[in-house]
């Protein structure tokens, strides 16, 4: 099942895609958002089928798949590049966080900081906890995960070097798109072996596979559940392949107009237009 949050007729709300439609789940189980929706229904996700749509796709506007998330947790670049060897692995990986208010939805523009020339993309993978837990095992860490969607990681570049940190550069309003919606685990119950790609207008600039990820999702469940208690509407953002602005030679970033597609295997394809600040 597909899950996602959204603005109809300027209200916001919550609800699941059936037959080309949305069923608007927030009026039905009053529940106030799709992360305590996930948290009260996690057990019975996908059992929505016999609902009917309440209105068409194309009367919404999209919304961050979860739009108030206690922990948006990334991973700094994760990916072994197609062509390497797998040899091994660094100890631990980089780990930083986004504010929810960073975060904007599917079709909604990515807002270019008036204050920088070097806005850039990462395509993720993300993954939306839908089971409270604290030090999960590795073996037990899919059974937390409501499900999966597509991320990018919107960087501005300069401000992230300002430090050895990257707060500042990783959490400029609206400069991360999160969607369209999340697939359900009960129909993508292994996230490995799923092509990512990131197209800017057109262009392919990432292509890569989970399969080639350098921390696992399960891994990365399980450590980040060491330190933090991990709840219902959390997001773990994997990391994305080689391929960004900052990594081309020269660098490219992007500018107002430009569009930007991340498209992973069975979940679909995040799209956003960049746009200036004001």
């Amino acid at each position: 099942m597909r899950y996602l949050s959204f603005l109809h007729n300027g209200h916001a709300s919550y609800g699941c895609i059936l037959d080309g439609g949305v069923a608007d789940l927030a009026r039905r189980s009053g529940h106030v958002d799709l992360a305590s929706y996930i948290a009260a229904n996690f057990d019975r996700l996908g059992s929505e089928e016999a609902l009917r749509p309440d209105f068409a796709l194309d009367a919404i506007r999209y919304l961050p798949v979860i739009p108030n998330p206690s922990k948006v947790l990334c991973v700094a670049t994760n990916y072994y590049e197609p062509q390497e060897v797998i040899a091994g692995r660094p100890e631990y990986p980089l780990l930083f966080s986004r504010f929810a208010a960073s975060q904007t939805g599917h079709d909604e523009p990515l807002a270019k900081p008036d204050v920088s020339e070097k806005f850039d993309y990462e395509g993720e993978l993300a993954v939306i906890i839908g089971r409270t837990g604290r030090h999960i095992a590795e073996a037990d860490a899919l059974t937390h995960v409501a499900g999966y969607t597509c991320f990018n990681d919107g960087s501005v570049r300069d401000w992230q070097k300002h430090s050895t940190q990257f707060t500042a550069g990783k959490n400029f309003a609206r400069t991360a798109g999160f969607g369209p919606w999340m697939v359900s685990a009960d129909e993508l119950t292994d996230p490995t072996g799923l092509a990512l790609t990131t197209r800017v207008n057109g262009e392919v600039r990432q292509s890569n596979n989970t399969s080639r990820l350098i921390f696992s999702i399960p891994w990365l469940i399980s450590y980040v559940s060491q330190f933090t208690l991990l709840e219902p509407g959390d997001v773990i953002v994997t990391g994305t392949p080689s391929g960004f602005g900052s990594s081309r030679n020269p660098p490219v970033f992007l500018n107002a107009g430009d569009v930007v597609e991340v498209e992973i295997d069975r979940i679909g394809t995040l799209r956003n237009t960049v746009a200036s600040e004001t």
